[in-house]
């Protein structure tokens, strides 16, 4: 399948799968939504593909004979041509060892199969405008530094460097006040256009002039002190600051001691503090698919995890109870059968909503466990606390009253839960916990569901 040529190229990606049918199938899909698709079966010849043409973004499987995902992911984390580009790991694999694994590795996502096209989109256009407004970046970062560079190679190309440069240059010398010495002002000594321009002046209305205290009392008055310190001291001084003239509205700047007076570049970086602004969003959006269930909108698997390690390690070192709760919905499948899956997926965003109410405070995690099954991770919480909590989910959930016609338990919707409690330790794995919390569970279901067990 050939794209359009008129169509635009959303981005180059290549596929690494051995089993064909997996590649044509995702390649259409991609092909079909404007994106370039290369496609190998074997992890050296991903290794060579991506050497002949540089992919931006690397879909690639894990279970491939000779050479698996990861080994192919490390070989491109070791080449310096290849080592930035982004590799999504794409994988029926889903053990957390498994995820875990591939992040080492240098993953930068790891998608499930059997994955949704438009989970796979999301994910490879999350990466493609990071790297891109990266690119964009750095390439305006490298072009300031070697202006800023040539500006100081030598006086000689001053003169054509004031008239052709597109920053702002100028040269200030201090006035002192004769009695005491002190700095009272900068007179301006030279003037480039794009500086006469920032001020809305003529150059020749600025050069000889006392200005620049009164244009700084302003905007931002400690300025001129600073600059006073770059005179006094030699000290370089370079930052950002605001200040709108015409569209632009953010400036960086450099000044330098020159003589009694200073040297100062600046520079217009409205278009980098909005690309940054984009890159913080996309950080933001990213992070939100990689740590929140995109249904009910609470942690989920990948997020838990994380918490749990990190205040396993933090507990064991204060001497601290950790708790956890573990429930699902009693009778869920004849849920979803009789009354279908909207209204099954509609059960559990109430169901989250209404526990995470409950799950308030900031150190507390609600997470979605996988299908009908949530958790609650309960830091600082002993067996008193914690089944207090255990006891107001299952009272809330119940005041809901949500109609199960299906359930041989009541008529509304109830669920089980297992409680679990410890005080970590190092000798200890945190999964302990989960354990402990999942018989719990399997406890509560075997003797009758609609209520909790806690498993010391």
């Amino acid at each position: 399948m050939k794209l359009d040529p008129n169509k635009e190229n959303k981005g180059n990606i290549l596929l690494v799968d051995d089993i064909p049918a997996n590649l044509h199938l995702l390649s259409d899909l991609l092909i079909n939504l404007g994106y370039t698709v290369r496609s190998v079966t074997s992890g050296r010849m991903a290794l060579k593909t991506a050497k002949v043409k540089r992919p931006e973004v690397i879909l690639l499987d894990i279970k491939m004979p000779e050479m698996d995902g990861y080994q192919v992911c490390q070989a491109l984390k070791l080449d310096e041509d290849l080592c930035q580009i982004p590799v999504i790991f794409i994988s029926a694999l889903d053990d957390v060892f498994d995820k875990v694994k591939a992040f080492n590795f240098g993953g930068v996502d790891y998608i499930t199969k059997p994955f949704q096209i438009e989970e796979v989109v999301a994910r490879l256009d999350n990466q493609l405008t990071i790297q891109r407004q990266q690119h964009l970046l750095q390439k305006e970062i490298n072009h300031r530094r070697d202006t800023e560079e040539a500006l100081y190679q030598s006086r000689a190309l001053l003169s054509s460097v004031l008239n052709s440069s597109l920053d702002g240059i100028a040269a200030l010398q201090a006035v002192r006040n004769p009695e005491t010495g002190n700095i009272e002002d900068f007179r301006y000594l030279v003037v480039n256009p794009v500086i006469a321009k920032v001020f809305q002046r003529s150059r020749e209305e600025m050069i000889g002039k006392l200005v620049l205290k009164r244009f700084l009392t302003k905007i931002q008055p400690e300025l001129f002190d600073n600059f006073i310190e770059v005179v006094e001291t030699g000290k370089v001084l370079e930052q950002d600051f605001y200040y709108p003239s015409r569209n632009s509205f953010w400036y960086h700047f450099v000044a330098v001691k020159l003589g009694d007076g200073f040297a100062i570049t600046t520079r217009d970086i409205t278009v980098r503090k909005q690309m940054e602004l984009a890159l913080q969003d996309a950080n933001h959006k990213l992070e939100q698919l990689v740590n929140i269930d995109s249904l009910t909108q609470v942690a989920n698997r990948r997020c838990f995890d994380t918490r749990l390690e990190a205040e396993w390690q933090r507990l064991a070192r204060e001497k601290q109870p950790l708790s956890l709760i573990l429930f699902d919905v009693d009778k869920f499948k004849p849920y979803n059968d009789y009354y279908g899956h909207l209204a099954g997926d509609d059960c559990l965003i109430r169901i989250a909503q209404i526990v995470q109410e409950v799950v308030c405070r900031p150190a507390d995690l609600l997470a979605r466990y996988g299908g009908e099954e949530f958790t609650v991770l309960l830091p600082n919480t002993d067996t008193e606390e914690v089944i207090k909590i255990a006891q107001t989910i299952q009272k809330v959930i119940r005041e809901q009253v949500i109609p199960h016609a299906k359930s041989d338990i009541t008529n509304i919707v109830t669920v089980s839960l297992g409680i679990a409690s410890l005080i970590p330790s190092m000798e200890v794995q945190p999964y302990t916990l989960i354990a402990y919390a999942d018989k719990a569970l399997y406890d509560a279901k075997q003797q009758g569901r609609d209520r909790y067990v806690y498993n010391c």
